[in-house]
């Protein structure tokens, strides 16, 4: 028996191109071998998700027109044959990919480049359909005393924590972040504890969440632009231990390798638009033996971390999180999204 009484006809979100987002009836999803369906309580805003609905679609995760959003917590209504891990009832969320275990990268626990990763896309909706290899691999309970709303966010979470280990970072090293969005809040959150993080964005109300969430400074770039030069004056003329670009702007994966030191690591961790190029100083580069890196999405590890440490409730991960509004209104917080009123938004289905 299903937890609670499904609609033949429901509600989703799909994303047709640019700017083209449409809350239209959909089929009521069933669950084949190996899948779970599970009631939406809960689907978070992300900044990859404007991203994509500003630019009408992604190299890789999804091509319109298609179901949209990939941040969910929800109570599982329905099980595919052979589902035995989990129970009707059960409160859980879903990673909005899984690798598949078994290629060249996988074998090497490198998972965030399988090329053969299963994505999963449509948490804007009353319900979503979880495939197979995400059940299997990437699909957690929920501790009962956490949200809904903050469980979501694991998935962006995860992210952070993959990127933060692919980074090198050392305790009380000067961290730069460049990038008051929600990924760049939370680099800081998860920085913050160990090292001494020098945030810029260009929002005020940004930069004040980031000092609560324990950047040492913060900046606003539209006052401050010459980003390198205050590093290097901050650092004893040397320039940040480590740079973590995370706006997927091109000019600004240039600013990040300019403010890093001899030494350094650069983490380019937000995607920029396909076919787009950066200008690299090779004489920096080679002399001063910078470590430039592109991290991408996640691990099934980082996932697992990510819940743990949203659940412990050390971190006020709730500061990213503007408002709650139904899924009627989610137009009108993508566009506030665009003009930057709002950080994460909860739909609520």
């Amino acid at each position: 028996m299903e937890l609670v009484d499904r609609l033949k006809t429901l509600l989703a979100a799909l994303l047709y191109g640019q700017e083209n987002l449409r809350l239209e009836e959909v089929t009521d999803p069933t669950p084949t071998v190996g899948e779970v369906v599970i009631q939406v309580q809960a689907a978070t805003t992300c900044g990859t998700d404007l991203k994509v609905w500003r630019r009408g679609g992604h190299a890789r995760m999804l091509t319109p027109p298609t179901l949209f959003g990939h941040e969910a917590a929800g109570r599982i209504v329905a099980l595919g044959k052979n589902v035995t891990d989990w129970q009707i009832g059960d409160r859980v969320v879903a990673n909005n990919s899984a690798s598949c275990m078994e290629c060249f990268f996988c074998q090497r626990q490198e998972y965030s480049l399988c090329p053969n990763l299963t994505w999963n896309n449509g948490t804007f909706a009353q319900y979503l359909k979880i495939p197979a290899p995400i059940v299997q691999h990437n699909l957690l309970q929920i501790p009962e005393q956490l949200p809904g709303e903050l469980a979501a966010m694991t998935e962006p979470l995860a992210c952070v924590l993959h990127g933060v280990a692919r980074s090198n970072v050392k305790a009380k090293d000067r961290v730069v972040v460049l990038g008051d969005g929600a990924i760049g809040l939370m680099f800081v959150a998860a920085l913050a504890n160990t090292t001494e993080v020098l945030l810029w964005g260009g929002n005020h109300h940004r930069l004040e969440i980031g000092k609560k969430l324990g950047a040492v400074h913060t900046f606003n770039y539209h006052q401050i632009p010459d980003i390198p030069s205050v590093v290097k004056d901050l650092t004893q003329g040397w320039g940040a231990d480590v740079v973590i670009e995370a706006t997927g702007v091109p000019s600004v994966w240039e600013t990040a390798i300019a403010s890093a030191r001899p030494g350094a690591t650069v983490n380019l961790f937000g995607g920029c638009p396909r076919d787009t190029n950066i200008t690299v100083n090779t004489e920096q580069l080679h002399y001063n033996e910078i470590t430039i890196k592109g991290v991408f999405h996640n691990t099934p590890k980082y996932v697992r971390a990510a819940l743990s440490l949203l659940a412990s409730r050390q971190i006020p991960f709730e500061l990213l999180i503007s408002e709650q509004r139904p899924l009627k209104d989610l137009e009108q917080v993508f566009d506030e999204m665009k003009a930057r009123k709002v950080i994460k938004v909860a739909m609520i289905p």
